[in-house]
Order: C-alpha cells, then structure tokens, then sequence
C-alpha cells in the first residue's frame, strides 16, 4: 500500500471540485498521472451531492501513488476547500512547489506543471494570465470576458498592482510562500485571489512585491461554460470588494 507521507514531490497541485462528476475528464487527468509520476494531485471535495466523492475515491484507488483526496463534509466554498487542501498538504506531504488549479482544466496539468520553470531564487510566486497573443488560444464568451475586464480594473485599483489577469485559476507558489499565502482565512469565497495579492504584498513589501511575481501568458485556455459562480453573484462581489479593500489599508498602514 502506498504511503504518500513518504514521497518527494515536485509540485503539488489542490484541485477543488464541487459537483464536478460530469465535469472532470478522466481520461486527461489519468494521461496526466501516466506521464507525471513526481506530482501529486490533491482533490478536495466541496461537500458536493453528487457522486463526486465516489470517482475521486476510483481517482486515488487507481492511482495511489500520485493522488490525494479530501472530503469536506459540509460545502465551504472554493477559497476554504483549497485552504483547507493546502493545510493538509502542508501537515502530510512533502514537495517543493504548490498550485491550484480549476477542476475542469481550463488551463491544463502539463501547462500549469511547466509554469515551474519560471521559478528561480527571487521569483517565488508564478500566475496564469488569460493574455490573448500570437499563437495562444484563448476561449472565453464576450460576456465574461467584458465582466472579467471590468472587475480586473476594479481589482487593480484596489491592490494598486498593474496585473492583467488576477483571477486565473492557475497560481503557483514556492512551499514556504504557500504557507503565508493561505495561513488566514478570506474574506471571500471567490475574490480570495486578491487576497492572496495582497497578503504577498504584504509579506514582501508594496515597493518590492512584483520582484518576487511573475504573470505569465497561458499557451491555452478554454471556457467551458460550466462556471459555478451564479451570475447573481456580480452584485455581491461588489461589496466583496469592499471588504478586501478595507483589509487592504488596513494591512499597509
């Protein structure tokens, strides 16, 4: 029987996964696993209702030496279900860089494994942007790209940090860096990127914060239409931003 404990990771990648029993290819994830033996994936469920809990189970059975899974018993929202990874990862696991990455693969393992090659002594935090550029696919619909771009500034203003693409769910960080990042918990279930922004910024200081990024333009990444946030939500995330706003100042004074 496998013990995971035991192993040395490159990465380790948390995948947060709420009702996503039709929505997570098996076949991209297990050609992955075939190919990737020093990464460790780690599914944590959302306390979904469907059976999602069962075909993560199938996931680890398959592949015991690679994948990880976490069932939390109550839905926590994305920004706790990956603290809560991250915190179990840090506590059982051992490996050199952490990532999140969104369950559906819109930014796939391979691309987001080879964002580590990025990493070097100074750069210790590494992000997806959705940059659409000669020999890239991007596909997202008109509307929540114009969203998106719409909330990107709002964001930007706020941080006061010239970030294209803040909510690209592809981030990585070195381990040490992934403890601060993930250490308290957010505010918002969705925003928490700019949190993750600003507790960097933070940590390494305003002036010197983007010596330490790098935002990197994906080769691919495709919306598949399936998003979980509810379109009511782009009231509320107003006042999301509010909140973090307020920590913001707060944290810099």
């Amino acid at each position: 029987m496998s013990n995971l404990a035991d192993t040395s990771f490159e990465i380790c990648i948390v995948i947060p996964c709420y009702n996503e029993e039709k929505g997570l290819d098996k076949k991209a994830y297990f050609n992955f696993i075939d190919n990737h033996t020093n990464v460790l994936l780690c599914f944590v469920n959302d306390g979904s209702t469907d059976n999602t809990a069962n075909l993560l189970a199938d996931f680890q059975k398959t592949y015991p030496n690679n994948v990880a899974v976490i069932n939390c018993e109550n839905n926590v929202g994305k920004a706790e279900a990956i603290r809560t990874a991250v915190t179990e990862c840090h506590n059982t696991y051992n490996f050199t860089y952490l990532a999140y990455l969104d369950a559906d693969l819109a930014t796939s393992l391979e691309e987001c494994v080879s964002l580590t090659s990025y990493f070097s002594d100074s750069i210790q935090f590494v992000f997806g942007s959705r940059i659409m550029k000669v020999g890239s696919t991007i596909k997202r619909s008109q509307s929540r790209f114009l969203i998106g771009r719409i909330i990107a500034t709002a964001i930007s203003n706020i941080l006061d940090l010239k970030v294209y693409d803040t909510q690209c769910g592809c981030k990585l960080f070195t381990k040490e860096l992934s403890k601060i990042a993930f250490k308290e918990p957010f505010i918002s279930k969705w925003l928490f990127d700019v949190e993750i922004f600003n507790r960097l910024m933070v940590h390494f200081g305003v002036d010197q914060a983007t010596n330490y990024m790098l935002e990197v333009p994906l080769k691919r990444w495709v919306d598949l239409g399936d998003s979980k946030v509810k379109l009511s939500y782009f009231f509320k995330l107003w006042v999301d931003l509010y909140k973090i706003k307020k920590v913001c100042k707060s944290t810099r004074t």
